[in-house]
Order: C-alpha cells, then structure tokens, then sequence
C-alpha cells in the first residue's frame, strides 16, 4: 500500500468509534452496557475529537505535579492535539498552578488573569478547569471563591471532604502500577476462584476494624503487609470480591475491574466522586457496602449476590476497565481521553452577565 493510500488517525478513530456504538447499540437487558448512555457516548466521543480544543495559559515558572496520575494528566494535556494556542477556539480553558499553592497566591493568580484576558470574567471562571488533589482552601477572596465554586476541578480519588462539588468537578481514575506482562484478555477463560473477599494491605487505617475481623477467615486472604505488583495480581485474578475502603485507598479499583474482581467499597456516606461518575453505571459494577452491621454484614451481602448478577457485574467491570488504562501516548478511549470526553460534555458552561437592574444577576446558558 502507498503512503498516501495508507488511513488517516481520524478515519482510524472513526471506524472505532462506529465498530463500538454498534456493539453498544444492541445493549439490552440480557447484554447491558457498562455506560449511561452508551449511544450517545460514542457519537459525541468522535465529535470532542474532532473539535475540542483547550487554551492552556502560560505559567511564569514551569512545574510538576506530586502526584503521578495528575503529573501523566498534565504532561498529556500539553502534548495533546486538544490544545489551541488561539483561545478564540477553545470553549474551555486550563489554569495551571503548583500544588499546595497558598489561597493568596491562588487569588493574586485569578486576579491577572481576569485583568489580561477577557475570558475569565465573561463567565466568572465556570468555563475553566485546573488539577488539585488537596482541593481550594477556603479563602475570602472573591478570585478563590469563583475558582472554587465555578471552575471545574480535576481531583485524586478520593476527594478530600468538602473539596468535590458533584455537578461540575472530576475525579482522575488512578493509575495502575500493574506490570503490563500480566495485562490479561478480555475473555480469559479458566479462572480458578480461590477466594470470596481480597484486600490489599495499604498504609490507610480507614475500615480497618471491620477488613482485620476478616484475617481467620479461610474464605477471605487478607494481606498483612503489602504484597508485590506481580503477587497482587494474580490475588485479584483469583478472587471473587476485591475489598476496598473509601477513606482508605481506591487506587486498586482499575485493575479489578481489569481482572474480574468486582470491587466492593466499605462506606458509611454516598459517593459522588467515582471516576467517570457521570459515564458509568457504578451500581452495576461495584457493590457499596456499610460498615454498620460489621464483618458479618459484609459477608452476607457478598454472598447474597446471585452468580448471575456476580457475572454481569464482572463482564460490564472487564469492559470498563478499559478507560482506566493510562498511557505514556494517550490511546483512543483510555484514561486520558475520557477524562478529555468529561471535560468537553462541560463546555456548555452557564456564563453569567453583569448585575443587572436592581443588584440582581442575570445569567444564560451557553
């Protein structure tokens, strides 16, 4: 074949994405989708390729974030196709800062942007976004309460409480540390189940009391120290739960739904911060279990869940794991870019106007 006859990455993408709302398309009760709204998904998937576009402003002092999955964000933001160095084309607009930057830093930061550029003030911020895993302290400053308040935030899992404002912020799905040698297929057959419940020792307290009621029990392996990469893997592979508290670590929650254990999180309160909350259907692939009836609660929801159902959850689980697969090189429908796809599904910003008559303030959506 030519060169010129080879095909372009976009018509690539295009026969992707058409291969992949079909298979969504036929989704049913008996085959269902791991996805809200898997049809639209796909469909407006291909248009954020084809036309989203972020105006990055410039730092006075390059940096690097602490975190590694925020870093690996950050790193491919800038080298991605998605952004414009003309902002008159970017419906949405990134706002770069260190980590753990002081609120009057943050509101000396707002305030030049908001006296160099027009964009900030047009909407009050609604139409930007920045990274932060300790969130926006609180501040007095009229700069930090919009950024807070408006701008979309990109966080770790899980947000620290009070930092998470569910209507507009994200949470990045964390990265996997599982070595890609043992990266299974989809459809790997001859899975010999060893255990009901799986959980990876980690340097969080949190639920503790209920995950040590578990250590006697033949039917659970609960870790005493952490294990390696390698050995971990193969623990989750041949489990059928994998155990996870919220206000512990949820770092592992990519590589079981990778491997086939339905992750079980230990909660007391009503989680908004999953990752891609807004794209997956959660309660079909993961249990949310309370820490009031103990060890002994906790055993009989896992094994009041049918095999039927334990089945369904495992397959829609192995089929969404693969938007939280991180890349060196963004690939089509990883981490990345669906984290690009919730960034575009919220460039239809509300854009307030000036105080109108009477003090009161008038808005419209975009």
């Amino acid at each position: 074949m030519a060169a010129t006859d080879l095909p372009t990455t976009t018509t690539v993408f295009s026969l992707l994405i058409l291969f992949l709302s079909l298979q969504t398309a036929a989704a049913t009760a008996d085959h269902p989708s791991p996805y809200l709204s898997p049809i639209t998904l796909f469909q407006n998937y291909q248009k954020m390729l084809n036309s989203f576009k972020i105006f990055i402003y410039p730092q006075n002092t390059p940096f690097n974030f602490t975190n590694p999955t925020l870093n690996l964000f950050y790193g491919s933001l800038l080298s991605s196709p998605f952004r414009t160095s003309d902002p008159e084309e970017a419906p949405l607009f990134f706002v770069p800062f260190p980590p753990n930057q002081s609120p009057r830093s943050l509101a000396r930061l707002i305030a030049d942007l908001r006296a160099t550029y027009p964009y900030w003030q047009r909407t009050l911020g609604a139409d930007h976004f920045y990274l932060s895993c300790e969130g926006v302290r609180p501040s007095s400053s009229r700069n930090v309460v919009e950024l807070k308040k408006n701008a979309v935030q990109i966080s770790c899992l899980p947000s620290r409480s009070g930092a998470f404002i569910p209507h507009k912020d994200i949470t990045l799905p964390p990265l996997s540390h599982a070595p890609p040698q043992l990266l299974p297929p989809k459809e790997k057959i001859n899975r010999t189940l060893k255990y009901v419940g799986y959980y990876r020792r980690s340097s969080s307290t949190a639920g503790w009391d209920i995950i040590s009621s578990l250590i006697s029990d033949s039917e659970f392996l609960i870790e005493s120290e952490s294990s390696d990469q390698w050995t971990h893997v193969r623990r989750v592979e041949s489990s059928k739960f994998c155990l996870f508290t919220y206000d512990g670590t949820l770092s592992g929650v990519g590589e079981a739904l990778k491997y086939g254990c339905v992750p079980v999180v230990i909660t007391d309160r009503p989680i908004q911060d999953m990752p891609f909350m807004d794209l997956l259907r959660w309660q079909d692939l993961a249990l949310f279990v309370g820490s009031s009836n103990g060890a002994e609660g906790l055993k009989h929801v896992l094994h009041d869940t049918s095999e039927e159902r334990y089945e369904r959850m495992r397959g829609l689980g192995m089929t969404a794991a693969q938007h939280f697969i991180w890349n060196a090189s963004p690939q089509p429908l990883d981490a990345f870019h669906m984290l690009m796809y919730q960034l575009w599904i919220r460039r239809h910003a509300i854009r307030y106007a000036r105080l109108g008559e009477g003090g009161s303030r008038q808005f419209s959506e975009d």
